[in-house]
């Protein structure tokens, strides 16, 4: 059986107005995340999908992330399937705070990807 290529984006390529969903558990968000992301986690999706609908009505990409792109890969081919424009930030938030981009805390302090 023959799968399609999972679209991917890396992170530097993300528009700074784009949608970012990130999947990743709570611990991790409130450790760092994009400022303006949904927080998702991968475990509640199912079961949360009409934010993530409503957040999206217009038809807007959505960029799905976690910590490397295991789980947002999966998320992403999910969201495929239910006939979203999805694609997996390539080296998830890892490769988002390596390629610069902002992060920002829970708790105000520091921001880092864990």
């Amino acid at each position: 059986m023959h799968f399609a290529q999972l679209p991917a984006v890396d992170a530097a390529s993300v528009p700074s107005d784009g949608f970012l969903l990130d999947v990743r558990e709570n611990d991790e968000w409130a450790a760092g995340h994009a400022e303006g992301a949904l927080h998702l986690p991968m475990s509640e999706l199912v079961a949360r999908y009409g934010e993530l609908t409503e957040a999206v009505a217009d038809g807007r990409r959505v960029h799905v992330v976690c910590r490397v792109g295991g789980r947002s890969a999966q998320v992403a081919q999910y969201l495929i399937g239910q006939g979203l424009d999805a694609v997996n930030v390539d080296g998830g938030m890892l490769a988002w705070e390596a390629a610069g981009r902002p992060l920002v805390a829970d708790s105000g302090e520091q921001a880092f990807v864990l």
